[in-house]
């Protein structure tokens, strides 16, 4: 019996989306008369939602931002990102086949995400992923982000299966915290962002090199269901 629910990290899993993340930050940056960033350094930044990148992007070369200025810098940073939203944004190699794979296992499938749903959404449509997903569980969902457990619990509810019957898929440590501490069964990608540290010290149960090695370590195990 394979695992009924599976659930997935976006930015870095999914969709490298880190070309439009850095555009909308450079942006936000450009209007508060401060010099761009490179896209690598803010891809370092990704990983624990929108208010964090923000603050970790205006604070880089400079003393941390009063509310005001994180205020200023969200509103700016979100008009920005709306227009780059999934412009340049790609999905990783193997993705679409290891949906389709896991599909093929009679899972139903979740995107369990910090970003904010204003945003996931649109992304979904434009990478032509939306039909695949059950459930959406974005940033603004539940009172609490990863790596806090809720939005995988939310996730879970939803899709109508027990923790022991999931398996979560991620690239940082947010993932593999939040999985942890709900007592998921989670795999690590090693292509995504981490906040520019490695994944083989993440506690998972494997790292796998695409979707498609993910779905046949999936269908390899033996979830020990409660």
């Amino acid at each position: 019996m394979h695992f009924a629910g599976i659930l997935f990290d976006l930015d870095g899993t999914l969709v490298d989306t880190i070309p439009d993340l850095a555009d909308a930050a450079n942006a936000m940056r450009q209007d508060m008369d401060l010099p761009p960033l490179p896209e690598a350094l803010i891809a370092t930044f990704v990983g624990k939602g929108i208010e964090q990148l923000v603050i970790r992007t205006l604070s880089h070369d400079r003393q941390p931002p009063n509310v005001d200025q994180v205020m200023r810098g969200l509103a700016r940073y979100q008009d920005h990102y709306r227009a780059f939203n999934g412009r340049h944004s790609q999905l990783f190699p193997g993705v679409q086949a290891g949906l389709e794979a896991f599909r093929s296992q009679g899972a139903r499938l979740a995107v369990v995400t910090n970003k904010g749903s204003d945003f996931t959404a649109p992304l979904l449509r434009h990478m032509g992923l939306d039909s695949y997903f059950d459930v959406v569980v974005c940033g603004d969902t539940c009172e609490r982000k990863k790596p806090d457990p809720l939005p995988l619990f939310h996730a879970c509810d939803l899709l109508g299966i027990q923790t022991a019957q999931a398996l979560f898929i991620g690239d940082s440590i947010n993932d593999a915290l939040a999985a942890q501490a709900a007592g998921i069964r989670a795999l690590a990608l090693p292509y995504g962002y981490n906040e520019g540290q490695p994944v083989q010290s993440l506690p998972v149960d494997a790292i796998v090199d695409s979707l498609v090695e993910a779905a046949q370590w999936a269908a390899d195990q033996t979830p020990q269901f409660a």
